[in-house]
């Protein structure tokens, strides 16, 4: 049984350092992220702010059972029908892609993990609802993210905006507790039932990420050995934030 280890206020604090410098850097990739950019460009820009800045990645050398690994960069830069563990590579962003820039790193020994997808350029109104449905998601499982609760109160809560919007759910891949490494109990499926799983405690830290795709829940591994992609092709977004629980409630640390 995988031990869950609650944060102290001045614990949180430090997770929310780490938090700040996270929200920065997903601010600026989406602010770089417009036609004719480089994906490999984004990549060396936030390996220079993580040196500058005297932070770790928690992604280099990262060798999950689920990777071709060692992964072997910064952030996650994931396009179109790709939505987890996007390998950055050659690629130049075009008008209407749909990029989600998942990032993660510690400060001090305390992790903080956020994504963010955005549209470049003008893009689909479909792909804009897509991203949007990730945002409400996140937001909706936020809400109900505090003490006396449940995990499953968090799963229902961003199943149900997928189930508004009418996309369907994989849960494969979900949020996750974490702190002083970037994955840790408990995993926090994308779907489920209220008043089930582990109760919220204050001092509790997870991050919490919807992701959907436009028409399936199946994804499948790339050739890179990295890269989910949808099964049929349609494009995804992808939304996380890390949370503390405190006795008033959910505390985002990685929110500018």
């Amino acid at each position: 049984m995988r031990v869950i280890e609650l944060k102290t206020p001045a614990e949180i604090d430090k997770m929310a350092v780490t938090g700040t410098f996270v929200a920065e850097i997903l601010a600026e990739v989406g602010e770089r992220a417009e036609a004719g950019v480089n994906l490999v460009d984004l990549e060396h820009h936030v390996r220079r702010r993580i040196e500058e800045r005297g932070a770790k990645s928690c992604y280099w050398d990262y060798a999950p059972a689920f990777g071709e690994g060692p992964f072997r960069n910064v952030i996650c830069l994931s396009v179109n029908d790709a939505v987890l563990h996007g390998l950055p590579h050659d690629y130049v962003l075009r008008e209407g892609d749909v990029l989600t820039a998942d990032f993660a790193v510690s400060i001090d020994g305390w992790v903080a993990d956020a994504a963010r997808t955005v549209v470049v350029g003008t893009g689909d109104p479909e792909d804009h609802r897509l991203v949007r449905s990730t945002e409400e998601a996140l937001e909706a499982a936020i809400d109900v993210a505090r003490p006396g609760n449940r995990i499953g109160d968090i799963s229902a809560a961003i199943e149900a905006v997928a189930n508004d919007y009418g996309y369907p759910v994989n849960t494969e891949f979900g949020g996750h507790g974490l702190g002083r490494t970037m994955h840790e109990a408990p995993h926090i499926s994308n779907r489920g039932k209220p008043g089930r799983g582990l109760k919220l405690q204050p001092g509790l830290t997870i991050a919490i990420e919807p992701w959907f795709a436009r028409s399936t829940a199946r994804i499948y591994t790339d050739p890179d050995g990295w890269t989910l992609r949808s099964a049929d092709g349609s494009n995804t977004a992808h939304s996380e934030h890390t949370i503390a629980i405190t006795s008033e409630g959910a505390r985002v640390l990685t929110r500018l």
